[in-house]
């Protein structure tokens, strides 16, 4: 009876030490931070944690016309500083009675405004149970990162109990992991901050911990938030360059990829696969072109674990990115001009853009603009603008002329057909919307010293976490170049539209497709790489999504299948995707599906010798001749365009030697040498 009594004197002590308190109010103004203090005292108890005593729960009233503008943290007495949540609600209004439990099985960053009721909070709010006396000033900030919307904190409190928050305490991930420290500042959309920031990573197959040396990286970044929509979303994405302790740029090697100073963390909270970035990039790449290389990374910000992150370069001029000439202001006049440019469609501004001359082709008055990429819109000066300006034009204009598809002045003077051909066939076969729309990029080289055009490229591919998923209602299968001509906030140029309508396009398109579909465009091939990515985040998959709540609730693009209950069910919902997918691009893919120099029989192969395979500036052929007759000699590419052609006439009969030389020109890839006579036609493989 008296152990009893005991512990219910016990138990009624720590119940009568359930306590609220409660703070003022504020108003909220656009591009500012408020900070809301709360006073705590009278708790006999003098020291907080996870365990026995320690913050329960968090609420608040706060009127908002656009809540995702908002970002929301608590400060407490010693200091520590922690994020409730950011970006939630997209444009939805307020916060009614909102309280934060740790408990809660309702995550706010998967719920809709306006929110009345209990919630899990996407940070670790526990993390200021850290034995740290609570009697003192608490802080409520809130951030707003954008102008247009405004509002008030109408009050705000805190509830102190026996069952105390407690937090995910991340210590260690198969991941490299990317810890950043911003030193009590709030990361902006823009300009960038200063932070610390290290990486760790241990090597394959070792684990990395938060506690090992920073042996990737070990700096100064100016850090800020980038992206769209995407920045408006829980999970922030961040572009970071890094630097010397006199902000000076610096580059640097990040987990194996080149090094440079311009990186980006891109967010995965519209991905719940992790995979629909890197696969595309990943295939881009292997198709010869240069693509955006990138690692999965665990990212810690200010000691709270913020998920998995996709850390990427950044697209830029660069002899290890985009590998074109830099140009200077001073290069104005003749070749010097010429290049190298990166230009894209995208969100633009009168600042920053001009205007095409031409609509898209099947909307007749809807406005297309480009925007500078590089030069900067800021650096570029007028007589680059003029030329760059001029080229896409003379471009348009011969693409829409009578005389389009002329090999000699039609619009294969302006454009590598090659990289136009791949960047379609990458959003294709992902059915990426908006890689004909924006976020889509072009760059032009330097012309060569002989007067010879370089022409314009497509790419580096960019931005695919609303594709390879049944998106925008009904629409599951379709192609998706026509997607963007319509009324939409950025027009498409609808240059495929026409290019499709030139029947050797068409036909190198479908030759090319039906080379990939032998190789990395196989299903066993994807769905290889699809497994690659869910084994190496199969640990930390578990962490990201217990952090954010968004998994088999309906976040980011909107899907037609109900939401995915489990991350295994994800990954084969996108490998399901993938082969319906497919399925109908082999039905669908426009031109002639037969590809006469895709497939070649041993004994054309072996009809006659040619070295050195590959080859860089000449070839050499070797043949038996039977009589003295003419024999056409001709060079052409894998889609069969004839790139030279030289005639030879045997003095004797036998053993004959013919070298076609001045081929250092031709870009990497596969070409035919074909060789013929009046009675036969024989062709061989070779490679650049």
């Amino acid at each position: 009876m008296k152990i009893q009594l005991t512990l219910v004197t016990f138990l009624s002590t720590f119940f009568a030490f359930t306590q609220t308190f409660t703070g003022g109010s504020g108003i909220i103004s656009d591009n500012q931070t408020i900070d809301i203090p709360l006073t705590v005292n009278g708790l006999s108890q003098n020291s907080i944690d996870t365990t026995l005593f320690g913050l329960e729960t968090i609420c608040l009233n706060l009127t908002h016309t656009w809540d995702a503008d908002l970002t929301v943290s608590i400060v407490s007495p010693d200091g520590t500083s922690t994020t409730l949540f950011s970006g939630v609600g997209g444009d939805g209004d307020n916060f009614q009675n909102t309280c934060l439990d740790w408990l809660s099985s309702t995550n706010l960053s998967s719920s809709t405004a306006p929110f009345t009721g209990t919630f899990k909070s996407p940070g670790q709010f526990g993390i200021v149970n850290n034995g740290q006396n609570p009697n003192g000033t608490w802080l409520l900030r809130i951030q707003d990162g954008y102008t247009g919307d405004e509002g008030n904190i109408i009050d705000w409190s805190l509830t102190f109990g026996i069952n105390p928050a407690k937090y995910f305490d991340f210590k260690s991930s198969n991941l490299p992991i990317v810890i950043i420290n911003t030193n009590g500042q709030q990361i902006l959309d823009n300009p960038k901050i200063v932070a610390d920031m290290g990486i760790i990573y241990n090597g394959i197959g070792n684990r990395n911990h938060i506690t090992d040396t920073k042996n990737e990286y070990n700096g100064k970044v100016g850090i800020e938030i980038r992206g769209n929509y995407s920045a408006s979303l829980p999970q922030k994405p961040y572009a970071f360059e890094l630097i010397d302790n006199n902000n000076n740029s610096i580059d640097s090697s990040l987990i194996g990829m080149p090094a440079e100073h311009d990186w980006l963390l891109l967010a995965n909270y519209n991905d719940k696969s992790f995979a629909r970035n890197e696969i595309p990039y990943h295939l881009f790449g292997e198709m010869g072109h240069y693509s955006t290389k990138c690692r999965l990374v665990d990212v810690l910000v200010n000691n709270q674990y913020q998920g998995i992150y996709l850390l990427c370069e950044q697209i830029k001029r660069d002899a290890n990115r985009v590998n074109i000439s830099k140009l200077d202001s001073t290069e104005t006049q003749g070749i010097n001009s010429t290049g190298g440019y990166i230009v894209k469609v995208d969100y633009w501004d009168n600042s920053n853009s001009w205007q095409s001359n031409f609509s898209p082709i099947t909307n007749p008055g809807l406005d297309v603009h480009f925007v500078y990429y590089y030069p900067k819109p800021d650096v570029i000066v007028q007589e680059q603008k003029d030329y760059i300006q001029n080229y896409i034009n003379n471009f348009e204009t011969a693409l829409y002329g009578s005389n389009f598809n002329d090999p000699v002045n039609g619009f294969r003077k302006y454009i590598g057909t090659t990289s136009f051909i791949d960047y379609f066939l990458v959003n294709e076969l992902t059915r990426n919307g908006d890689g004909f729309k924006k976020s889509r990029y072009f760059y032009k080289d330097k012309d060569h010293l002989d007067g010879t055009f370089d022409k314009l490229k497509a790419g580096p591919v960019w931005d695919f976490d609303w594709a390879q998923k049944d998106s925008d209602g009904s629409l599951t299968d379709g192609s998706q170049f026509m997607y963007g001509n319509v009324n939409e906030d950025v027009h498409a140029p609808g240059w495929y539209i026409r290019l499709l309508q030139d029947t050797l396009f068409a036909n190198e398109l479908k030759c090319r497709y039906n080379e990939l579909r032998q190789t990395i465009f196989s299903l066993n091939y994807i769905h290889s790489k699809i497994d690659s990515i869910a084994t190496t985040v199969q640990e930390s998959q578990n962490w990201h999504f217990q952090t954010w709540g968004n998994l088999g609730v309906a976040t980011g693009s909107p899907e037609v299948q109900a939401p995915s209950q489990t991350y295994a069910e994800e990954i084969q919902k996108l490998k399901d995707w993938y082969t319906r997918r497919i399925n109908w691009l082999d039905n669908n893919m426009p031109g002639n599906p037969y590809c006469s120099f895709a497939n070649l029989s041993k004994q054309d192969q072996n009809e006659f010798m040619i070295y050195p395979n590959p080859f860089s500036s000449s070839l050499t052929i070797q043949f038996t001749s039977s009589q003295n007759e003419l024999y056409t000699i001709e060079l052409l590419d894998q889609f069969g365009r004839i790139l030279k052609k030289e005639e030879f006439k045997p003095t004797n009969i036998g053993n004959q030697t013919y070298a076609l030389n001045q081929l250092n020109l031709l870009t990497k890839g596969v070409y035919f040498v074909r060789l013929s006579n009046s009675s036969s036609k024989i062709i061989k493989k070779v490679m650049n």
